[in-house]
């Protein structure tokens, strides 16, 4: 393995144990690199809020305040506090769409063995065991993918390194080096929003009182 480049980061989580992002992630004043599959995902989110989910909830509660005491109201109690949590949704979506700045994966890279956002990267660590992982956006992470956010641990482990280069990671349980076998620049596949993802918002928001 060459050493050209060797670079160390601070301790880290192996890939499996990473930690979702929490809208407060990510590092102050930068952008929100967002892949074009993911900002899809994120305004189909939001069209769906706006013009389905919150009108539908907004006549609900309204239907609710006609029937007499809201103090005993079920409907307009949880109708209420429904429309909170879509608003604060929305409201946060808002944010994350303003500081997107989309790249694509697939764009022609003037190096394509260099590793940046949008990369696929195989690489070895000392056992000889490969992995597979994906640098995408923080809305993005797919674990059950390999799809790591470009500000986790291990993407800033990679990045700006090259195919054959050994990178330095401290995990938990001990320092490793990884030697990059290849760097692709092509297509990251995203579910899009759909049904399923509807019902996660809604438990999501739910679950957060």
């Amino acid at each position: 393995m060459s050493k050209a480049f060797t670079k160390e980061t601070e301790p880290a989580d192996d890939l499996e144990e990473e930690v979702i992002d929490t809208p407060s992630s990510l590092p102050a004043g930068s952008r929100n690199y967002i892949t074009p599959g993911g900002h899809a995902r994120l305004m189909d989110e939001f069209q769906w809020l706006m013009n389905k989910e919150r009108p539908h909830v907004t006549a609900t509660v309204s239907w609710a305040a006609s029937n007499g005491d809201r103090s005993e109201n079920a409907d307009y109690i949880y109708g209420k506090k429904r429309l909170r949590e879509i608003d604060r949704r929305i409201r946060f979506l808002t944010k994350r769409l303003d500081m997107a700045e989309i790249v694509d994966p697939a764009a022609p890279r003037d190096d394509e063995t260099r590793i940046f956002f949008g990369a696929t990267v195989t690489f070895a660590n000392e056992k000889g065991d490969e992995k597979t992982v994906a640098i995408v956006g923080v809305d993005e992470i797919d674990t059950s993918k390999a799809y790591i956010s470009w500000i986790s641990p291990m993407a800033r482990a990679l990045i700006k390194a090259r195919e054959g280069d050994v990178v330095t990671l401290h995990a938990p349980g001990g320092t490793e080096e990884l030697e990059i076998l290849e760097v692709r620049y092509r297509m990251i596949p995203m579910e899009p929003f759909g049904k399923a993802d509807e019902a996660e918002v809604m438990a999501a928001d739910t679950n957060s009182h």
